[in-house]
């Protein structure tokens, strides 16, 4: 229940909006919305009492029908669940509310996770000032793109750009991840970002990494061109470096989000 106590505090302390509360807890303005109805619901006041725990918040935020308590789910098995490709939070919850039907909601069931893995061990955050790098990968899980006329399924790669400091995040589907199609998303992803970084950081992938190397990668031609045109430096990620890629959570994410529906249209490229 860390959460609704830091959504608490930003709103009845600071007086900050609720799209400004999710953004800093990092969690849904309808979430934020719904806590802060919850919290008037339950009589509650700010500051809250000192010999409040945690569990007695959620009771009274979130009482039970005859105080029964909901099924807990296996916050272990979910934390390792969501390090494969393609798996999120609501696929994980769609199979705990089958067996428990009475279970957690999923903004619960987000909220009890988050709070479970804000208590977990972390490594040394990276910090990127503003303006300084773009990573630069394919998802890696393709979508589906329908030719309207002739109804040809075709599966397109995802191309992510993703600004280091915002976590801003450009998308485009390509039918290649060869040199053309990924020179040219970078040039329109820095059309959409009206803006150039300092930095380019790919992962080793052939289209912009020729030859990895651990201490001197070999960079495609036309790549270091595009880099000395826009007065850009490329540092890929090092090989088996997986933290030097802080967008390694964004990028699947955009590939699952592609699956779930389908393109108007085929990509502009090639």
């Amino acid at each position: 229940m860390r959460s609704i106590r830091e959504v608490a505090r930003l709103h009845f302390e600071f007086g900050r909006s609720q799209n400004d509360i999710a953004r800093s807890v990092n969690i849904g303005r309808a979430t934020v919305q719904e806590m802060l109805r919850r919290f008037s619901k339950a009589g509650l006041t700010w500051p809250l009492p000192p010999d409040l725990s945690d569990s007695q918040l959620e009771d009274m935020l979130y009482p039970q029908e005859g105080g029964a308590k909901f099924p807990e789910p296996d916050w272990r098995y979910v934390h390792r669940e969501l390090r494969r490709r393609g798996v999120t939070l609501r696929l994980l919850w769609e199979e705990y509310r089958e067996e428990h039907r009475d279970g957690l909601g999923y903004t619960q069931y987000c909220t009890h996770y988050r709070d479970v893995t804000s208590q977990l061990q972390v490594t040394m955050r990276q910090v990127h000032p503003a303006g300084e790098r773009m990573f630069v990968d394919y998802a890696g899980m393709t979508v589906p793109i329908v030719d309207p006329q002739s109804g040809e399924i075709r599966e397109a790669q995802v191309f992510v750009a993703t600004l280091a400091a915002s976590g801003y995040t450009y998308a485009e589907a390509t039918w290649t991840q060869g040199e053309e199609d990924f020179i040219n998303a970078h040039v329109r992803s820095l059309t959409f970002f009206d803006g150039v970084p300092r930095v380019f950081t790919p992962d080793n992938l052939k289209a912009g990494v020729t030859g990895a190397d651990y201490y001197e990668p070999e960079l495609n031609a036309a790549y270091l061109e595009l880099a000395r045109h826009y007065g850009a430096v490329i540092i890929p990620t090092r090989v088996r470096k997986p933290k030097d890629y802080a967008a390694d959570r964004v990028i699947p994410r955009v590939a699952r989000q592609g699956r779930r529906g389908t393109a108007r249209s085929f990509p502009s490229s090639g």
